[in-house]
């Protein structure tokens, strides 16, 4: 029984691991995206903008995504272009 629960503490430990590399990446992303959006010129911001909003549009209509999924996905994206990081 210990080695079971050691086991699980240790696979625990590792998906901890993982995912703060994913928050990590995650965010790092976001900081270069903010500051690529931050040096576009309005009408190429818009066009972006534009661009998103189309994908997103086809991400809606396709059936084997979970809507769910694609309301979070732009609840996302409309922070990132709205209120990015300082």
């Amino acid at each position: 029984m210990k080695n079971l629960i050691a086991e699980l503490l240790v696979k625990l430990a590792e998906k901890e691991e993982a995912s703060k590399e994913l928050v990590a990446q995650v965010e790092a992303l976001e900081i270069v995206v903010t500051a690529l959006l931050r040096k576009i010129d309005g009408e190429q911001l818009q066009q972006i903008n534009e661009s998103i909003s189309s994908a997103l549009k086809t991400a809606k209509d396709n059936e084997k995504i979970d809507p769910d999924d694609t309301s979070l996905l732009e609840n996302y994206i409309q922070r990132l272009l709205t209120h990015p990081r300082h």
